[in-house]
C-alpha cells in the first residue's frame, strides 16, 4: 500500500476470510451424502489418537544422531505456525516417546485404554505440551487433512411433535458423535466392508461405539414411529463439519482441581437440567440432561487433566472407566461411549504420593508414565530465555552478549548431579552434554555419565525463576536510566532472590546454587578475556607478520641454518625466544617443540606440492597461538589498563576505540556494552591475572 492511501476496513473485514474456506467449515450434508464422504476419504472417520498422532507426524521429522542414538524429532513441537512461541527445546527424546504411545494408541495396541501422565518437575514445559497438541488440534480439524464431522436431528417440517423440543427445528449431537454410530449394530459389518472396499492405503473404517443417550432415545422413537424404517429415520439427520475449540468447548476439554467443597463429579460427566424437566416430564429423560461435563465436550478430541494426581478420589473413579472403558457415567443414566485422548500433567511431590498409595493401584496400573524433565542441554536453554528476552521484544534498552548465556548456564548446572569422576567438574560435564569434546572422553563415557545419573532434569532451577531475575534486571535498569543489562546484573538478581525461594527451603543446597553462580561468573570472565584478546590482536597484517617471522625461524630451525635479520643485515641463530613464546601459548611442551616445529613444516611442504600458498588462519592451532602471541605483544601499547585511572592519552584511546568497534562488529556488543566489558577486562590486566587460555 504506496503512502497516502487509506485502508479500507470494511473490504479488509469482508477478505478476511475467503468465503470458499467458510463454506468449507459450515459444510452440512444428508447422511447419504456423508457416506460418500467416507468412501472417498475414509480418514474422516479417525479416532481421536489417529487423528492426533496424524496431525503430529504430518508436520514433518527430521532426524539425528546423538551419542550413538538415533533421535527423531518432530516438527509439530516447534510451534512454526505460531512464530515459535510455545515451541519446545532440548525435549526431543521424552516427545518422541510421547509420540510412540500415541502411535502404539492410534495402531490399537493397548495404550488407547490408558491415561497418559507428563511427569515433571515444575516448568518443565509439561502444560506448554498440552497447550500445543489442543491448539494444533483446532487448527488440523479446519484443515482438509484433518477435517471430521458430526450431525443433529432435524425437524424442519415440524411433523415430530415436538420429539426434539417444543418449537425446536434441529437437536445438535451433545457430545459432537461421529455420524456412522447411528448403523445399528447388526448392520455395521457389511456398511464397514462395502465403505472399506476399494479403499486406497491403508487405513480401514471401522466403528466402535454406540450413541449418547439423547441420541439413543431420538432414535429409538424415530424407529418406533416410522416402524423400523432406517432410512425414514437417517432422513432426518444432518451431517455438518465439526471445527473443535476449547473456546467454544467443542472437542477439547480442560479440567483442574478446585477446592473441594465447590466441586463435584457432575463437572465431569454433566447434571441435570430442572429448567427442562417441566418440559420433558422427568429427570431421566436425556434431552433434560446437559451433557455438558468435560469427558462430555472433549468427546472427539482431547481432555487436559491439569495437576491430575490432586483430584478428589470421585473423579480418579470416573478417570478409571473413561481410560480403561472409554465410557463415562452420568447421573441417571448408563454408561456412555467416549472418544477422546485423555492427558494429565503432575509434578513430582504428588507421583511420589501415588505411588505411596496402595489403594490408588488401579489407577497406576492404567497410567502410562512420560517424563518431562528440565533441559540439561546449554544451548537449547538459551532457546528458551531468547524466545522473550530479544532485540525485537525489547524496546529502548539492550542485553548485553552472553547474559542470557551465563543465566542458562548456571540453570542447566543447578539440574546436572555431581559428576563421580574425580578428574570432572560439573561445567565440564556441561559442556559435553552439550555436544563439546575433552581429552579422553569419548560418545560412550558421556552415554555412561548420563546413564549413572537417575534424577538428573528433575531437580534444580526452573526455567520461570530464570526468566522472572531476568525481567527484574530489565526493570531495575530502566528504572536506573541504564541502557544495557549485563550478565553480573543478572547474576545478582539470581543470587539475591534465592533467600527467599519458595521451593528451596535447604540451606545446604542454596549455598550450592551460590556456589554454581561463582563458576559461572569465572567462565564469563574467561569468554569476554578471550574475545577482548582476540579483538586487540584482529589485526590481520601485523598477524602475517608474526607468522612470516615465526615461520622464517621455524625453518631455520628445522632445516639447520641462519636467519637473515632484517634490521641489521646480519645472519643469526634462529630465535628460539620468539618460538617458543608462540608454542607456549598452545601448551606445546619443550620435549616436543622439534615435533610441532617438524609437522609445520611438512604442512608448508605438503601444500606447496598441491601449489598452494600457506596460509596461517587454515591452520588453528598456530592461529590461536599467533593471536595471543600478538595479544600479549599490544596489550602494553594500548595501555587497556589505563581505564581504570580514567587517564588515558589520545593515542591510546584511538586503539582502544578500535578494539571497541571491532567488539561491536565481530561479537555483537553495543557502545555502552563494549564499554563495559573493556572497563571489567581492564581491571582483570589491572589486578595482574591473566591466564593464557
Amino acid at each position: 500500500m504506496s503512502a497516502g492511501q487509506s485502508m479500507d476496513l470494511g473490504e479488509l473485514i469482508r477478505n478476511w476470510q475467503g468465503n470458499q474456506k467458510y463454506r468449507d467449515l459450515t459444510w452440512s450434508g444428508s447422511f447419504n451424502d456423508y457416506l460418500g464422504l467416507v468412501k472417498e476419504n475414509p480418514k474422516v472417520t479417525r479416532n481421536a489418537y489417529q487423528r492426533l498422532y496424524d496431525m503430529i507426524v504430518e508436520r514433518g521429522t527430521s532426524e539425528y544422531t546423538e551419542f550413538k542414538k538415533q533421535i527423531v524429532r518432530y516438527k509439530f513441537f516447534d510451534d512454526a505456525d505460531n512464530d515459535g512461541r510455545d515451541a519446545v527445546f532440548g525435549l526431543d527424546v521424552p516427545l518422541m516417546k510421547l509420540v510412540n504411545v500415541l502411535r502404539a494408541a492410534a495402531l490399537g495396541y493397548g495404550t488407547e485404554k490408558r491415561v497418559i501422565l507428563l511427569h515433571g518437575p515444575v516448568g518443565s514445559a509439561k502444560s506448554t505440551i498440552c497447550r500445543l497438541l489442543k491448539r494444533g488440534l483446532e487448527n488440523y480439524a479446519k484443515s482438509d487433512q484433518g477435517a471430521l464431522y458430526t450431525f443433529e436431528w432435524v425437524d424442519e417440517k415440524g411433523e415430530l411433535d415436538g420429539l426434539l423440543g417444543k418449537g425446536v427445528k434441529a437437536f445438535e449431537s451433545p457430545m459432537h458423535e461421529e455420524p456412522l454410530l447411528l448403523i445399528p449394530e447388526d448392520l455395521r459389518p457389511k456398511v464397514i466392508e462395502e465403505l472399506n472396499r476399494g479403499a486406497k492405503g491403508d487405513f480401514r473404517v471401522n466403528i466402535e461405539g454406540e450413541l449418547s443417550p439423547p441420541s439413543r432415545f431420538i432414535f429409538r422413537q424415530l424407529m418406533e414411529r416410522y416402524n423400523g424404517d432406517l432410512g425414514k429415520v437417517l432422513s432426518h439427520v444432518r451431517v455438518k463439519r465439526l471445527v473443535l475449540s476449547e473456546a467454544d468447548r467443542i472437542g477439547i476439554g480442560t479440567f483442574q482441581p478446585k477446592d473441594e467443597k465447590n466441586q463435584d463429579s457432575t463437572e465431569l460427566t454433566g447434571d441435570i437440567n430442572y429448567r427442562k424437566i417441566a418440559e420433558y416430564g422427568s429427570d431421566s429423560d436425556p434431552r433434560a440432561f446437559n451433557f455438558d461435563g468435560e469427558f462430555n465436550v472433549a468427546n472427539r478430541g482431547m481432555i487436559e487433566f491439569v495437576e491430575v494426581l490432586k483430584l478428589d478420589v470421585a473423579f480418579l473413579y470416573d478417570l478409571l472407566g473413561a481410560s480403561q472403558e472409554h465410557r463415562v457415567k452420568p447421573k441417571k443414566f448408563a454408561q456412555t461411549h467416549i472418544d477422546e485422548v485423555i492427558i494429565g500433567h503432575t509434578n513430582e511431590p504428588e507421583y511420589r504420593r501415588l505411588q505411596d498409595n496402595e489403594f490408588m493401584e488401579a489407577l497406576r496400573d492404567r497410567t502410562v508414565k512420560i517424563d518431562i524433565p528440565y533441559i540439561t542441554k546449554w544451548r537449547h536453554e538459551v532457546n528458551i530465555y531468547k524466545k522473550d528476552f530479544n532485540s525485537r521484544k525489547l524496546r529502548g534498552i539492550s542485553i548485553a552478549p552472553h547474559t542470557v548465556e551465563m543465566a542458562a548456564m548456571w540453570a542447566v548446572l543447578t539440574r546436572l548431579e555431581k559428576p563421580k569422576k574425580a578428574n570432572l567438574t560439573r561445567l565440564q560435564k556441561m559442556k559435553l552434554y552439550d555436544g563439546k569434546t575433552l581429552p579422553n572422553y569419548t560418545e560412550d563415557n558421556v552415554k555412561e555419565l548420563r546413564k549413572e545419573s537417575v534424577r538428573e532434569g528433575l531437580d534444580g532451577i526452573s526455567p520461570r525463576y530464570i526468566q522472572d531475575k531476568l525481567s527484574n534486571a530489565l526493570v531495575n535498569a530502566q528504572q536506573n536510566n541504564r541502557g544495557s543489562v549485563n550478565p553480573f546484573m543478572v547474576m545478582n538478581e539470581l543470587e539475591s532472590g534465592l533467600k527467599h525461594h519458595s521451593l528451596i527451603a535447604n540451606e545446604e543446597l542454596k549455598a550450592e546454587y551460590r556456589e554454581l553462580l561463582g563458576v559461572v561468573k569465572q567462565e564469563y570472565e574467561e569468554i569476554i578475556k578471550g574475545e577482548v584478546q582476540r579483538a586487540i590482536s584482529a589485526d590481520d597484517s601485523a598477524l602475517a607478520r608474526l607468522c612470516a617471522n615465526y615461520i622464517d625461524n621455524v625453518k631455520a630451525y628445522t632445516q639447520k641454518e641462519r636467519v637473515r635479520n632484517h634490521f641489521t643485515g646480519q645472519d643469526e641463530e634462529p630465535d628460539e625466544r620468539l618460538m617458543r613464546s608462540i608454542e607456549e601459548k598452545i601448551e606445546i611442551p619443550e620435549s616436543r617443540k622439534d615435533d610441532f616445529r617438524r609437522e609445520i613444516m611438512n604442512y608448508i611442504g605438503a601444500l606447496a606440492l598441491e601449489g598452494k600458498k600457506f596460509d596461517y588462519k587454515t591452520n588453528e592451532r598456530l592461529h590461536k597461538a599467533l593471536e595471543l602471541k600478538l595479544f600479549e605483544d599490544q596489550k602494553d601499547s594500548i595501555k587497556l589498563t589505563s581505564l581504570v585511572s580514567s587517564v588515558v592519552d589520545k593515542e591510546t584511546q584511538e586503539k582502544i576505540d578500535i578494539v571497541k568497534a571491532r567488539l561491536i562488529k565481530d561479537y555483537g556488543y553495543d557502545e555502552i556494552s563494549a564499554t563495559d566489558v573493556l572497563h571489567y577486562v581492564a581491571s582483570i590486566f589491572a589486578r595482574g591475572d591473566v591466564k593464557n587460555k
